[in-house]
């Protein structure tokens, strides 16, 4: 005879947990850091700052590229963040289904126009 104390207990949803937790505070922490080395370049450099100093700045090909995976980082970060939130608050599917597809086009919509920005395209 066997007892069954209680039902199994049954998991749903994508398994994101750890992964996603992670990537969060990664890319949050490599945002952190470029916000102080700017920073630092900005306050260490002397007289007006004006779009000439920004553009010196930005002008190096390692900084687009450095600043491009920042900007990728940010997207990643965001996409992680609201798929939670709608995931969490947004119960109809067909509802969220629309939010998440909205978010993933806003998104690559955002990395089209740093590239433009950075590489002037």
């Amino acid at each position: 005879m066997s007892v069954n104390y209680g039902s199994k207990r049954i998991v749903v949803g994508a398994h994101y947990g750890l992964r996603d937790w992670l990537a969060q505070r990664v890319t949050g922490v490599l945002m952190a850091l470029f916000t102080f080395a700017l920073l630092a370049q900005v306050l260490l450099t002397s007289g007006d700052i004006g779009y000439d100093k920004w553009a010196g700045i930005f002008s190096a090909q390692w900084m687009k590229a450095l600043t491009f995976a920042l900007i990728m980082a940010l997207i990643y970060h965001v996409w992680i963040g609201m798929r939670d939130i709608w995931m969490d608050y947004i119960k109809p599917v067909g509802t969220r289904l629309v939010l998440q597809i909205f978010t993933i086009v806003w998104l690559v919509a955002c990395a089209g126009w740093a590239i433009q920005v950075l590489w002037r395209l």
